[in-house]
């Protein structure tokens, strides 16, 4: 079989607009599987909330979290790689956010952290509803950050910043970029992640690839958004959806249908099984 590795991203493209995953994805992840494939969760979210996706599709699935700040195998404690934000470099990203007033989240593998109180109808209070206490995504709001960041060292993965200012962001997101010590990229309109220098997807899938002895030619990656490009381009093949952003078509080697029409298993059958 010519592709070996299938690494595909979660929001926007094996994700739907309401956050489930299509049987037809499922089915063709499993069926891929099966024949050999070796299929990983590639995402901005933490590792904790992969997995909990993960375990949907009933497969195997090495998990690429953070956008690539955390590679661990699914079901051991075996960690292929990880990278994270020193004490230092987590204080000075927090006090320039606080300047800005936005809202701010840090993640480790399994917990985020913020500088306001989590509100009801946040992305992992809702998700935590359905899960076991012992597989849910810890919130933590503490109400001194520079001490609990101190307590916490070696624990930061990456910061994600959200706000409906859109312009604010971009000031945002300038002036830490001005400072040329993290990577930056975003996933949607309304935030941006700022992770270690040299953290991208793109070099978590080559890192994931040399784990399992398997040549760049012979990976498929699938994505919708600025965070996919780094791993699009350095695919055998790069796969953007029908509803991504007109930057990832334009570098991509193949176009897919929608996330709401199970594009990545059209993909799947069309570059694994050699079916339209």
């Amino acid at each position: 079989m010519k592709y070996k590795l299938i690494c595909v991203d979660m929001d926007g493209t094996v994700l739907d607009d309401e956050k489930k995953i299509s049987n037809e994805n499922i089915e063709a992840m499993k069926r891929a599987h099966d024949a050999g494939v070796k299929i990983a969760i590639c995402t901005g979210r933490l590792f904790a909330s992969a997995l909990a996706y993960s375990d949907i599709l009933g497969v195997k699935a090495p998990l690429i979290a953070s956008n690539g700040g955390y590679i661990r195998e699914k079901d051991n404690d075996n960690v292929i790689y990880e990278s994270y934000l020193k004490n230092e470099e987590a204080k000075d990203i927090y006090h320039i956010i606080e300047k800005y007033n936005v809202s701010m989240f840090f993640n480790t593998y399994n917990t985020v952290i913020s500088n306001k109180e989590f509100e009801e109808n946040y992305t992992y209070n809702k998700f935590n509803d359905n899960l076991p206490k012992e597989k849910r995504v810890k919130l933590v709001y503490p109400k001194n950050m520079d001490k609990f960041l101190e307590e916490n060292v070696g624990e930061i993965l990456k910061c994600i910043c959200i706000d409906k200012d859109v312009e604010k962001l971009k000031l945002l997101r300038k002036e830490i970029e001005s400072l040329n010590r993290f990577d930056v990229v975003s996933s949607g309109e309304f935030n941006f992640e700022i992770m270690p220098k040299g953290v991208s997807k793109g070099k978590a899938v080559k890192m994931l690839a040399a784990f399992y002895n398997i040549k760049q030619d012979e990976v498929i990656c699938i994505g919708d958004n600025e965070n996919d490009l780094s791993m699009i381009k350095c695919a055998g093949i790069g796969i953007a959806m029908g509803n991504a952003e007109d930057s990832i078509k334009q570098i991509a080697d193949y176009v897919t249908d929608t996330n709401n029409n199970s594009g990545v298993a059209k993909a799947i059958d069309k570059f694994i099984f050699n079916e339209e």
